[in-house]
């Protein structure tokens, strides 16, 4: 049995992770740490969890083999360099670093002590995910030349009451937004599939920015990406898509096109098809992520001590650095406003190449 701990207990370690590693054989959902211990003391009792440590050295020591890193971003990278030193596997939530040095260093540091380091890219193992990999790779759609990904939502809505009794930003929103915006919390999901669907590189990417909120990253954003194989992706991410609404709604969308047909998935509409010259296939839908999926992967790749299809720091690196190449260029370009919109801008000569952004050079 491999004993699991997981070190941060919010809410995407208790609807996501925790749920999902009880239903998987082979797993034991063995410890938790949180900087506040009663809410570490909550999930124990809630998920009957043997042990809840009230420090980090405490819960390093303990008989855990594995770490699930389940904290804000800004402290992925200290997460993980104690997961080294005492020597844990670490299955690390997305973006696995604030910065492409930081997560060069994790994975220095991680194959230095003979340890794997995967990143939480649980789209990947959402049956329709898989699905779509088999299609393309059966060309189903002939060669694939563009895919649309979107994720346009509410991030759980905007505004909070403080203990002043004024209207603010969300704390969830406030800290989403200042790790990096929806490209690079979210949009890293969207730009793994995309290498991943293709089985190809990215070989340059365009950012493009929003802003509806006056952070300094765009709260709704456009990534065009180019990939080696000749194929286009645009990912389209927001944070504030219907996030005043009284009843909002999101908007979850794959198109994948080709030179015979298109794969189509929408979550809204819980539909799935494919259409081609042959005609039209439905297939079942399945929710766009899977806890359980990547668990069942990770049980295989821990027991034969191998990635298999687990998402790796590679992967972690590369998502993350087109992210944040393209958040960071639509900040710069955002610079002189378009007849004083805020959220648009003239850019005209501005649209040049920045030095290490296009081509994206990844790996040494």
């Amino acid at each position: 049995m491999i004993k699991i701990g997981i070190i941060g207990c919010g809410s995407i370690a208790e609807f996501g992770h925790i749920p999902a590693i009880q239903q998987v054989p082979g797993l034991q959902l063995y410890a938790l740490y949180d900087r506040d211990f009663s809410r570490a003391m909550h999930l124990q009792h809630t998920f009957q969890v043997p042990h809840a440590y009230p420090t980090e050295e405490a819960f390093f020591s303990s008989a855990i083999d594995a770490v699930v890193i389940c904290t804000p971003a800004p402290v992925h990278f200290a997460n993980v360099m104690d997961a080294a030193k005492y020597h844990k596997h670490v299955l690390c939530e997305k973006p696995l670093g604030m910065n492409e040095e930081e997560i060069l260093e994790m994975k220095k540091v991680m194959h230095a002590a003979g340890l794997m380091l995967f990143t939480g890219f649980n789209y990947r193992f959402s049956q329709c995910a898989k699905d779509i990999h088999r299609l393309v790779r059966e060309k189903a759609i002939g060669e694939v030349r563009l895919l649309r990904l979107i994720y346009n939502w509410h991030l759980h809505g905007k505004y909070q009451w403080n203990a002043d009794g004024e209207r603010v930003d969300t704390l969830l929103r406030v800290g989403r937004m200042e790790e990096g915006g929806p490209m690079v919390d979210c949009g890293v999901h969207q730009i793994d599939l995309a290498r991943w669907w293709l089985g190809s590189e990215v070989a340059s990417q365009h950012g493009v920015g929003v802003w509806l909120d006056d952070y300094e990253a765009p709260d709704h954003m456009y990534l065009h990406m180019d990939h080696e194989c000749g194929a286009h992706t645009m990912v389209e991410m927001s944070f504030s898509y219907n996030t005043t609404s009284k009843e909002p709604r999101t908007h979850f969308l794959y198109e994948l096109i080709g030179t015979d047909g298109v794969i189509r998935y929408n979550r809204e509409e819980h539909s799935f098809e494919l259409r081609n010259s042959h005609g039209t296939q439905y297939f079942p839908w399945h929710p766009e992520k899977s806890f359980t999926g990547m668990y069942l992967e990770l049980v295989s790749a821990l027991q034969n001590q191998t990635p298999g299809n687990m998402p790796t720091a590679d992967d972690g690196i590369k998502a993350t650095k087109i992210a944040k190449a393209a958040t960071d260029q639509a900040i710069r370009e955002r610079g002189m406003l378009s007849k004083g919109c805020p959220s648009s801008k003239t850019r005209a000569d501005q649209l040049k190449l920045y030095p290490g952004e296009v081509p994206m050079d990844f790996m040494d």
